[in-house]
């Protein structure tokens, strides 16, 4: 399994996403407002508020919650400005770790995500230090038993997907940014709702890792996913089938 993907998201945070339910919900709710405000507050029309929303939907956030979001940014309600940070860094055993957060405090984001690299075996760098081991990426994960393996390649590359990966786990469709929205739509009215989706960063090289490293990186990059601002957090690692067994019996 590689990268900091859906799949391990899936399989071993899936408890303590349901725990942080209400700040996840906050989070998406961040970037539907940002995505509004950035441009017109309509899915249609705007790509990144399209993706916001589909993201916010395959975390089964309430479609209340969803418009009034919407409706925050539209008429005004929010006088908070948040600006779009990338930090970058390394993790334990050489990891390299992209850090997307959303904040109206620039200096406590900062702050939270440099103690968290130092607290768990990280260092922080520059931007761009690792960022250029990454491809920005479109990624819908869909239940393994919605279709077989063919079945979801011949409707993801019609729809427009660039890759898919299909395992005992499930199928992974990847596309490019620009074309997530529709892509998403597209097998959404096929296959039903993905068990997740959005944009990430996908590594180009991973680093494999056996159960004790990822332990120690799967602590940083908990730490780093608790921070409020924090949107998303992407890693360059590998975990064979075998680790992954072992991680879901811990």
């Amino acid at each position: 399994m590689a990268g900091h993907s859906q799949f391990k998201n899936i399989m071993h945070r899936k408890g303590a996403q349901d725990k942080k339910r209400a700040k996840l919900f906050a989070k998406l709710a961040r970037e539907i407002e940002v995505a509004s405000k950035i441009g017109l507050p309509d899915p249609d029309q705007n790509p990144r508020l399209r993706s916001a929303i589909v993201a916010a939907r395959s975390s089964n956030m309430p479609k209340d919650r969803i418009e009034r979001a919407i409706n925050k940014a539209a008429g005004g309600d929010s006088e908070t400005v948040y600006e779009e940070i990338r930090y970058e860094g390394y993790g334990p055993h050489g990891v390299a770790i992209i850090v997307d957060a959303l904040t109206d405090n620039r200096n406590r984001t900062a702050s939270e995500v440099r103690a968290a690299f130092s607290k768990f075996g990280g260092n922080l760098g520059e931007t761009n230090s690792v960022s250029f081991m990454f491809d920005r990426i479109g990624q819908i994960v869909f239940d393994p038993d919605v279709a077989d393996i063919d079945t979801m390649f011949e409707a993801a590359l019609e729809a427009g997907a660039q890759d898919v990966v299909s395992s005992e786990r499930g199928h992974e469709v990847n596309c490019d940014p620009e074309d997530f929205g529709q892509v998403v739509e597209s097998l959404e009215a096929i296959f039903g709702g993905p068990t997740s989706a959005g944009l990430t960063w996908q590594p180009q090289t991973a680093v494999d890792l056996d159960v004790d490293s990822a332990q120690s990186l799967l602590k940083l990059i908990d730490a780093l996913e608790d921070g409020d601002d924090v949107q998303n957090v992407s890693a360059n690692f590998e975990l064979s089938d075998e680790v992954l067994a072992l991680l879901a019996d811990t």
